[in-house]
């Protein structure tokens, strides 16, 4: 856990690919947990610390996260979530180059509970969402392809399943069709970057996540 960003209404942490952001059926420590601890300790906050999961990463996946440390800020963060006005850039490490070097990709997905999986269907049907992505070829290195994705919609599993649906899993994600998985079990998935504006301040905020210094194939595409 690094903070990435931290002010008296937001906190934006750099999340390794082993960790929770909430607490869950594993019993495993979250980052929340962990992160309520770090602002106790760091203020001396007597009793209970507030701390507003505003959005969440998958486990598997690296990168920027937000939390509230007011009430007011979670009310307008969620707010601004839910209108697409939070942007988001993610980076993925795919083994097959896509067929164009840049596109949208819009479909619908199913989620199935049961499988905690998202499946891609190019026609609306029972259940589905719209999801809705554009990504770009940013890099090579022998083996790899390193793909930039802005995120139009926030659907479950959007981008791992819909690059597997184009025939582009992402490394280690065994779940959509990577053959094998990746040290540590996180996959290649980083929330890179994000920026919206300050729900107290109405000021530009701006933060761009380092790339997983436990995956020495990120180091690769470092300028990129």
């Amino acid at each position: 856990m690094t903070v990435l960003y931290e002010d008296n209404h937001l906190i934006i942490i750099n999340k390794s690919g082993s960790e929770i952001v909430q607490s869950d059926k594993t019993g495993d420590v979250s980052l929340e947990d962990s992160l309520k601890l770090w602002i106790k300790e760091k203020y001396h906050k007597p009793g209970n610390v507030f701390l507003g999961v505003a959005h969440r990463l998958d486990r598997p996946v690296s990168g920027v996260v937000v939390f509230a440390r007011t009430s007011k800020a979670l009310t307008r963060l969620n707010e601004m979530f839910r209108n697409g006005e939070v942007h988001k850039t993610y980076l993925a490490i795919v083994k097959n180059a896509p067929r164009e070097p840049e596109g949208t990709l819009e479909q619908y997905l199913v989620r199935n509970e049961q499988q905690n999986k998202s499946y891609v269907y190019d026609r609306e049907r029972p259940g589905a969402k719209k999801a809705i992505l554009h990504y770009r070829l940013v890099g090579r290195s022998d083996r790899y392809c390193l793909l930039e994705v802005d995120l139009k919609t926030g659907r479950h599993h959007q981008i791992r399943c819909q690059l597997a649906a184009m025939g582009c899993p992402i490394k280690g994600d065994l779940k959509y069709g990577f053959p094998r998985s990746n040290p540590g079990g996180g996959i290649s998935l980083h929330a890179r970057k994000i920026s919206f504006i300050h729900p107290v301040s109405k000021e530009l905020i701006e933060v761009t996540a380092p790339f997983p210094e436990d995956e020495p194939l990120w180091q690769c595409f470092q300028n990129e």
